[in-house]
């Protein structure tokens, strides 16, 4: 039975994160191609990511006017990957009208006011301060890594830097802690055994990360907009 409520793969879950593992993700083929939708919930089990199942994801990376960077703790009660650290903000947009795109232009658009809409969720973080327009969709990655037994992640990650300063309101069910950091801070956490890290967020810095950080000025001149890169 799908329900959350009876579900064996959520039973013994935070009741508000099994309400949202009820969402409807957007499914796409490897070339981000909608070819469906379908639960959070199924989106994220093991079982199916090893049979293909691929969504359609973003990553925010918020930094202030001092150009330090947002980083979140993912509250313990998350079902994949909790008690990590990770850039500001990783959801998904939902198969809904607003945040659905078929072309290239409208799921820019689309992930932009899903992101809108998590930060909101999880920091507090209100639209007024993080128009759409001061989005910037660098590229997209395309990665998989498990979670536990159960759980993992398998998308096609769109990548969307800001700068703003802002004001935050944690929701605690989503986020345990949050700080601001400087390239030097981030690169002493990476190697500290006291910070672990999402997979992605891993990845991300272990690639790109610094590089598009030293651009922050100049994002124009470094976006990879019509590439999907493999990680």
């Amino acid at each position: 039975m799908d329900s959350y409520i009876f579900d064996e793969d959520l039973k013994d879950k935070d009741p508000e994160q099994r309400r949202l593992m009820e969402e409807t993700c957007i499914l796409v083929n490897e070339n981000d191609e909608i070819v469906g939708f379908e639960t959070k919930k199924k989106c994220h089990l093991l079982r199916n990511i090893r049979k293909g199942m691929l969504h359609r994801a973003f990553s925010v990376f918020l930094f202030n006017e001092n150009g330090l960077l947002l980083l979140q703790k993912r509250a313990n009660e998350k079902i994949t990957f909790p008690g990590l650290w990770t850039n500001t903000c990783c959801s998904h947009p939902l198969y809904i009208h607003l945040e659905y795109g078929r072309t290239l232009e409208e799921s820019i658009e689309g992930v932009k006011r899903a992101a809108q809409r998590k930060l909101y969720h999880e920091l507090g973080i209100t639209a007024n301060q993080i128009p759409l327009e001061k989005f910037s969709y660098l590229t997209k990655i395309q990665y998989s890594a498990q979670s536990d037994e159960i759980w993992g992640e398998n998308e096609i990650d769109y990548i969307l830097f800001i700068q703003a300063n802002v004001s935050l309101k944690l929701n605690t069910n989503e986020v345990e802690t949050a700080r601001y950091v400087r390239q030097i801070d981030l690169r002493e956490m990476l190697t500290s055994k006291n910070f672990k890290f999402t997979p992605w967020f891993q990845l991300i810095c272990r690639s790109f990360m610094f590089f598009w950080w030293d651009n922050l000025n100049n994002l124009s001149a470094i976006k990879n907009q019509h590439t999907i890169i493999r990680m």
